[in-house]
């Protein structure tokens, strides 16, 4: 397999250098260093999109490609196309030399990161990335198809999710949207590097999309993103949240922080609920094989190795506890009173 992937490798021009196949960290990827060239080549194990491999490469790049104007975010090098070697293709994007973030030190880099993205100029094409007429309703849409998940919960954890759930519909019946941006949708603080010179880098990019860009705001700083990576690990305390708030609001333009501010309570409520139905979808569809086709989403364990499978098992049934869910609820009315 070493030798075919070289092979694809020099015939698509790119440099090989020294390949070394890095630590499986992700249910998404694979990755392998070419060393020496300050490359990583991304290779999928799935679609979290639900698409076929030459169109999950062609969103993939797009993401890379267009969070990558900020700065704060791998450029694009190559796309490797599907093939009998890569059945799913691959990319190589530039490898950034820094550090697993630290909390909660490195939230205001990781926050002028997030506000550098989310001040991107929205183009008039938006396409492949998802570009919903209603960021609220898709949302709603998603957290709904993976709730149908939640009987695998506990019924205190359903009761929970059901109450913020019937509160998102509320809100997205009774108001008006939020601006939308360009955002990461997966900026979980295990998805940063930070430079020597202080810089948070976003490295994992395959669900941008042009939505609410307090969603993630939420996703860097929730309890279930916070303590998702071992490396990463923290618990912050509600003052720490509203401080990485108040600072995503100073890097914003001006214009865009009244417009912004009152959204960041209601979509931290939504992002929660997105990752904790996704937490029940997981503990359901990671019981089944894996699928014989190259083509979609695939949660099955036997795609990862068994270390990250065991830990990945661990957080999900530790954020789908009631006691879990039942601290994150209380959580919401803490940070209510500091924001």
């Amino acid at each position: 397999m070493r030798d075919l992937f070289l092979s694809l490798l020099d015939a698509a021009w790119i440099d090989p250098g020294t390949p070394e196949l890095m630590a499986d960290t992700g249910l998404a990827h694979d990755h392998v260093r070419l060393g020496g060239t300050g490359r990583i080549a991304r290779l999928p194990k799935q679609s979290q999109m639900r698409l076929a491999p030459a169109e999950n490469l062609a969103y993939q790049a797009a993401c890379f490609t267009r969070a990558s104007a900020s700065g704060h975010a791998p450029r694009l090098r190559a796309v490797l196309p599907p093939s009998d070697t890569l059945p799913r293709g691959g990319l190589v994007v530039e490898e950034i030399d820094g550090r697993t973030a630290r909390l909660p030190e490195d939230l205001p880099a990781i926050m002028a990161a997030l506000a550098a993205i989310h001040s991107l100029p929205v183009p008039e094409a938006r396409a492949p990335l998802l570009d919903p007429a209603d960021p609220l309703a898709r949302l709603l849409e998603e957290i709904g198809a993976q709730a149908e998940y939640l009987n695998a919960a506990d019924p205190a954890t359903r009761a929970i999710m059901e109450r913020h759930i019937a509160a998102l519909r509320d809100l997205a019946d009774d108001t008006p949207r939020p601006p939308r941006r360009l955002i990461s949708f997966d900026a979980h603080p295990g998805n940063f590097l930070v430079t020597p010179e202080g810089r948070a880098v976003l490295v994992d990019l395959e669900k941008a999309r042009y939505s609410a860009p307090p969603l993630d705001l939420a996703h860097a700083t929730l309890y279930t993103s916070t303590t998702w990576d071992v490396a990463s690990h923290a618990v912050l305390s509600p003052e720490e949240v509203a401080g990485a708030c108040r600072h995503w609001l100073t890097c914003l333009p001006g214009a865009e922080r009244a417009a912004l501010a009152p959204w960041i309570l209601p979509l931290r409520r939504a992002m929660w609920l997105w990752s904790m139905t996704w937490c029940a979808k997981w503990r359901v569809l990671s019981g089944a094989e894996a699928k014989a086709t190259q083509d979609g989403e695939d949660w099955a364990a036997g795609k990862s190795e068994a270390a990250l499978i065991a830990h990945v098992r661990g957080r999900v049934d530790h954020y789908l506890y009631p006691e879990t869910a039942a601290l994150m609820d209380d959580g919401f009315a803490r940070l209510a009173d500091l924001l």
